[in-house]
C-alpha cells in the first residue's frame, strides 16, 4: 500500500505515455474499497480538481473508500496530449493497474464525472477487477456507453435535473436500458456541472455507496 499521509496526498504514477498526476482522498478508518475517479473533458477545462469531482471524491471517502482521482494526459503535470477518449482510456487502465497493485484485497470501483464517467465506466465495465461503476453527469447520447448498458455490475448514476448538455430524459432512457443492478439519483435544479450544488453530488454518492457497502458487507 502506498505511504499516504494526511487527508489527501498528491503524487505521480506511471501512465500509458509517461507520468500521471494523481491525488488520493482517504477515509477516516480502514478503506473498504478503492475507487479510480476520472474528470470532465480537458478541452473544456476539466481537471481532477473540478468541483464536482472534488465533492464526489469526498463523498466516496466518507462512505469508506480510498479514492484516487487523476489528471488525464496533457492536464496538470500528466504527460501527453488530449486524445478524445482513446488515450484517456489507456490512462484510466494505467490508474486501475496502480490501484490494483497498491491495494490488494480491496474491491475496485471505477467511474468519473461527465467525459470522465464515459472513460471510467466503459473501461470498468470490461475490466474483471472492477466490481462497481459510478457515473456523474454521464454524456450518454454523445459517447458510446454500450458496454455499460450490457454490464451486470452494480451501476450508480447521479444527474442534474436541469442538465443543459445531457437532458435528464436521455439519461432516464439510458438508465431504462441498463441491466440490473442500478441506481439513479437526480439532483433538483442542478445543471451539467452542478454549479453551486456540487456538494450534493458528494452527499448522493455517500448515501448510495454507503448503503451499498452496508448491504454487501
Amino acid at each position: 500500500m502506498p505511504d499516504l499521509t494526511g487527508p489527501s496526498s498528491v503524487r505521480e504514477i506511471p501512465g500509458a505515455v509517461g507520468r500521471l498526476e494523481v491525488l488520493f482522498d482517504l477515509p477516516d478508518g480502514d478503506p473498504r474499497a478503492a475507487v479510480v475517479l476520472a474528470h470532465p473533458l480537458p478541452t473544456q477545462g476539466g481537471t481532477m480538481h473540478t468541483r464536482m469531482v472534488y465533492q464526489a471524491a469526498k463523498g466516496l471517502a466518507r462512505a469508506g473508500c480510498v479514492v484516487m482521482r487523476f489528471n488525464f494526459r496533457g492536464v496538470g503535470r500528466s504527460s501527453g496530449a488530449f486524445d478524445d477518449g482513446k488515450g484517456e482510456r489507456d490512462d484510466f487502465a494505467a490508474a486501475l493497474n496502480y490501484v490494483a497493485s497498491s491495494f490488494p484485497g480491496l474491491e475496485i470501483w471505477a467511474g468519473g464525472a461527465s467525459f470522465g464517467s464515459f472513460v471510467g465506466m466503459t473501461v470498468g465495465a470490461t475490466d474483471p477487477r472492477v466490481s462497481v461503476l459510478i457515473g456523474v453527469a454521464p454524456p450518454v447520447g454523445m459517447r458510446d456507453f454500450g458496454a455499460v448498458e450490457r454490464s451486470t455490475k452494480p451501476k450508480f448514476l447521479v444527474h442534474g435535473e436541469a442538465d443543459d448538455l445531457i437532458p435528464l430524459k436521455t439519461v432516464r432512457e439510458f438508465y431504462a436500458r441498463m441491466e440490473e443492478p442500478k441506481e439513479l439519483v437526480v439532483i433538483d435544479r442542478a445543471d451539467h456541472l452542478f454549479d453551486g450544488q456540487a456538494s450534493e453530488v458528494g452527499d448522493a454518492l455517500e448515501d448510495l455507496l454507503g448503503d451499498f457497502q452496508a448491504s454487501n458487507g
